[in-house]
């Protein structure tokens, strides 16, 4: 017999969401039920998107709809540990959007909470779970190629230049690249290096005082033993490494490298932050595209991917790209190739689907959600004050 789908109610119809709803839409292991959103026209949508399904105004309503038996949680990061703790009291298990919070004492109370109520608590999605990523850590831990012994992650994009709401530029409530960015980079090295990290020094300032946050770092990660990963973004809009992957882009889409400079020509045309948050709007759920388009829109037919990373080993070195894992050993060099996803970040729901339907512990668990909040906040630490942070939450990834 098939296997019930996961009843699925999901809090907060954002950006976030509007990222995973191409997931949602296709994927017939789920049955999307309900939703908790304070804007109209958002429940509007769904009710229209989700036929059946049932929209109320406030998360705790949603806790009480009987018939759901996940949430995914796609509000505001400062939100996530109130919507969390109602969902795990409320006996749901939980998908909650990276970060899973910013500050540990938090992360420790969804954790408890998620423990305490015998639920599964997953953090994500972060691109640790893209396919390409997995298989390498599949490689490595082979042996095939030795041991991993160093790993570089380069990321250059336009973030700090795309429509922001004020929180979005403000660290202090979970802004700028390093609570926003950072998270992709610290999960894909910590799932390639495959042990606990031992301590972070960073450096990161404002570069654009108009933007009032973050938009770039540099990081050595130190898993001891010899084995570090080097971390570099930057959100500017210049140099875009998408360069290096065949102009595709993060969500697998194909790009035209000649829309040079297109986020900073759109911001620059703007007259007040007032038409940024409106322009903002427009691109969230209610106002902008729904389900039907997600599930009619053609497959990008690549993987996510967040900019180069390269996995050093004793006998090779390895680098994901959208479409496989490259391979560059003693004598030659070759593409193992994955077959084109057949639904956008669908690694989210597998993970999901084994917790709920085998039991099977999942890879991005609170306390991995944890281990990554710790990271940020020690690169914060490590750039305000020039000096190493050692690391205590880690655990084995």
């Amino acid at each position: 017999m098939p296997e019930e789908p996961i009843r699925l109610g999901v809090v907060g119809l954002g950006r976030a969401f509007m990222l995973m709803l191409p997931t949602l839409a296709r994927d017939p292991r789920l049955a999307v039920l309900a939703c908790a959103d304070p804007r109209p026209e958002a429940r509007a949508r769904f009710a229209a998107d989700f036929p059946g399904s049932r929209t109320y105004e406030s998360m705790s309503a949603l806790c009480a709809d009987e018939a759901v038996e996940a949430i995914y949680v796609a509000t505001p990061h400062q939100h996530h540990v109130a919507d969390v703790r109602a969902a795990a009291a409320a006996g749901k298990h939980v998908l909650v959007e990276k970060p899973m919070a910013l500050t540990l004492p938090d992360c420790r109370a969804m954790v408890e909470a998620a423990r305490e109520a015998g639920v599964h608590l997953i953090v994500g999605h972060s691109h640790s779970f893209d396919a390409p990523y997995l298989r390498t850590r599949e490689i490595i831990q082979s042996g095939t190629h030795g041991a991993v012994r160093m790993i570089t992650a380069m990321n250059f994009t336009d973030y700090l230049y795309r429509p922001r709401r004020p929180e979005e530029l403000d660290t202090a409530q979970g802004g700028g690249a390093i609570f926003s960015q950072a998270p992709h980079q610290i999960e894909v090295v910590r799932l390639l290096a495959g042990r606990p990290a031992r301590s972070i020094r960073a450096a990161s300032t404002v570069w654009d005082p108009s933007r009032g946050t973050e938009g770039a770092y540099n990081a050595l990660l130190d898993f001891g033993d010899g084995l570090a990963a080097t971390l570099t973004y930057s959100g500017h809009g210049h140099f875009d490494t998408d360069e290096f992957q065949d102009w595709t882009g993060e969500m697998g889409q194909q790009r035209n490298p000649a829309e040079y400079g297109t986020a900073r020509n759109v911001l620059s045309g703007l007259a007040s932050r007032e038409e940024e948050v409106m322009l903002k709007e427009k691109r969230t759920y209610g106002l902008g595209p729904g389900a039907t388009e997600a599930r009619t829109a053609p497959l990008p037919g690549a993987y996510n991917h967040f900019g180069l990373v390269i996995a050093s080993c004793e006998f090779a070195d390895l680098r994901p790209t959208p479409r496989g894992v490259m391979i560059y050993a003693d004598d030659l060099r070759h593409l193992e190739h994955l077959p084109p996803p057949e639904i956008p970040r669908a690694e989210v729901i597998d993970e999901l689907h084994a917790a709920l339907r085998r039991g099977t512990a999942p890879l991005h668990s609170g306390e991995w959600g944890l281990a990554t909040v710790e990271i940020c906040l020690a690169m914060l630490q490590s750039a305000r004050t020039g000096r190493e942070v050692a690391l205590h939450q880690q655990g084995a990834p």
